[in-house]
């Protein structure tokens, strides 16, 4: 099945402790069914001082699941369900709220 988000899509949290936050994805693990979105979802990790890295309380992004998540619609900037359709021979995502097409 294709990937309804992937990398760098901009999208907006629908339920948890970050709802309404909007964030741009980082990474998708499509076999557990989450992402990585940038400044959602942040946990304090404690680190020790190494050679290479300085140590301490390191703030870093965790995994969300994909169905706590909506794409922002190109047009009017909320949340909208994506959909596949075929344009000039090529399969697209586009936006059912508005009918855009994501990928150009």
């Amino acid at each position: 099945m294709a990937a309804k988000l992937k990398k760098g899509d901009r999208v907006i949290v629908l339920v948890g402790k970050d709802k309404g936050k909007e964030g741009e994805i980082l990474r998708v693990d499509p076999k557990a069914g989450k992402a990585v979105v940038q400044n959602v979802n942040v946990a304090i990790r404690h680190t020790r001082q190494s050679q290479t890295a300085q140590g301490g309380r390191i703030p870093k992004e965790m995994p969300i699941d994909l169905s706590n998540l909506a794409m922002i619609d190109p047009k009017d900037g909320g949340p909208t369900r994506v959909g596949f359709r075929v344009e000039d021979g090529r399969k697209v995502r586009f936006a059912k709220k508005s009918g855009a097409v994501i990928d150009a």
